[in-house]
């Protein structure tokens, strides 16, 4: 089964295997239910996850209810551990809204939500994230997740993000990063998708970042906290969440 899971991930369009998703969410996780690893965004319970990647496969790491990744789940526990996400009044902006937080984060009575992407079926506003459509100081808290990495100009990117996010306001930008890496490596002349697959780790992706990311948000005029969340959970809990030890999330207040 995990065979065929990795031909359906590496083959069929992204919007499409959204749709899909939906149908075969609740199959995988009865197949798969057991005890051994936990997803904290709906609390199930497997006997493994499954694996996920572009070329290189990660071994169990997608819950099989959620569809959650590392990620997500360890976004989930900052957010519902050390912040009032789930509480307070907030105008939420959301790019390209994971599916793992898609439905949650809109039924939540407190937030004004509202999601955005050029492609995705699950955006409100389809927009280009160098040129949004939203006024100046907008939002209390944006959400931009393993985005920037395929956009050619993220200082511009950035620039936006900044704009439209308020005074006070928060953003959590997670991106695929390399922390061996000083210094962010990218070249516009690698245009094929095989060989952006072998250097930059994904077809779609542009650059691959180094440690310099924090530095280039604050050159924008965030302040960033980098924020290393598995140093504050249990080693037995990152095992049981299946997250990745070390990830950083970088915080950004404007």
């Amino acid at each position: 089964m995990k065979k065929i899971f990795k031909f359906i991930l590496n083959t069929i369009p992204r919007p499409l295997l959204i749709r899909l998703s939906y149908i075969a969410r609740p199959v995988l996780a009865f197949l798969l239910k057991g005890n051994t690893f936990t997803d904290p965004i709906d609390g199930r319970s497997f006997r493994t996850f499954l694996p996920y990647g572009y070329g290189t496969q990660r071994n169990n790491v997608l819950s099989p209810s959620t569809l959650s990744l590392e990620r997500h789940r360890l976004l989930w526990l900052y957010l519902k551990n050390e912040t009032d996400f789930f509480s307070a009044p907030k105008k939420v902006l959301h790019f390209a809204p994971e599916q793992a937080f898609y439905k949650i984060f809109r039924n939540q009575e407190n937030l004004e939500y509202t999601t955005t992407d050029l492609f995705s079926p699950l955006a409100d506003v389809k927009a280009d994230i160098c040129n949004l459509p939203f006024e100046d100081n907008s939002y209390d808290l944006i959400l931009c997740n393993h985005v920037l990495e395929h956009i050619p100009d993220d200082t511009k990117a950035m620039q936006e993000l900044y704009r439209v996010l308020k005074p006070g306001g928060m953003g959590i930008f997670q991106i695929p990063q390399d922390l061996s890496r000083a210094v962010t490596f990218s070249d516009d002349t690698i245009t094929d998708p095989k060989e952006r697959a072998k250097i930059f780790g994904q077809y779609d992706h542009v650059r691959v970042y180094g440690r310099d990311y924090f530095d280039k948000l604050r050159s924008i005029g965030f302040t960033v906290t980098e924020e290393d969340y598995t140093q504050k959970i249990s080693p037995e809990l990152v095992e049981k969440y299946c997250l990745a030890k070390g990830e950083i999330i970088p915080v950004c207040y404007k």
